[in-house]
């Protein structure tokens, strides 16, 4: 089958998971900027939530861009993303109403590995579908990006046990590394 349906479900949950991040945002009492200080870490978790769904979304649509045909095995790997994905919300409410303290900045870190090992096996599948000579696997066959974010989830969910705030900063920094869309894969989608 084509992506067509396989891109429609996952964008829909997607912008789902978004919503639900959206709403766990509290409005404060009061109508002075200082209301508003208590909910700072709730939105700085939020802010950051976004901007990792925002990177799964760019780089799963370049992804299925380049795909010429989906299969069971790939379908059932889209979906253990998005499992991972969807726990995005309650990682994200949990670490931003505790300010950051170490069993929810861990716990984040730990959907944050799985969901890039959810990519991962995403992209795995894939391969294995189109074939290793394929020009997704080119992309992404050895793709050292993805295998250091990995690495550096596990250094933050250790770190997180013990200087919170440094675990965030690099959460922060493989988020860094993802926001620009991958350039291979837009050769390959325009040829």
């Amino acid at each position: 089958m084509k992506t067509g349906r396989l891109e429609a479900f996952s964008d829909g949950v997607l912008a789902i998971i978004i919503t639900i991040m959206v709403l766990e945002m509290k409005v404060p009492e009061g109508a002075n900027f200082e209301d508003l200080m208590p909910i700072l870490p709730v939105f700085l978790t939020y802010l950051l939530s976004f901007i990792y769904i925002a990177i799964y979304w760019n780089n799963h649509h370049h992804l299925l861009q380049a795909v010429n045909l989906v299969n069971g095995k790939i379908l059932w790997a889209n979906l253990n993303l998005l499992f991972w994905l969807s726990l995005f919300p309650f990682a994200t409410g949990w670490m931003g109403e505790n300010h950051f303290e170490a069993n929810p900045t861990a716990l984040y870190g730990a959907v944050l590995f799985m969901a890039a090992l959810g990519f991962k096996l995403l992209v795995y599948t894939v391969i294995k579908n189109e074939g290793k000579e394929s020009d997704i696997a080119k992309v992404y066959g050895n793709d050292k990006k993805l295998n250091l974010s990995l690495l550096f989830y596990l250094v933050g969910i250790i770190i997180a046990f013990y200087l919170p705030l440094i675990s965030i900063i690099t959460y922060l920094i493989v988020a860094l590394m993802w926001i620009i869309p991958d350039k291979r894969i837009e050769q390959i989608v325009k040829n």
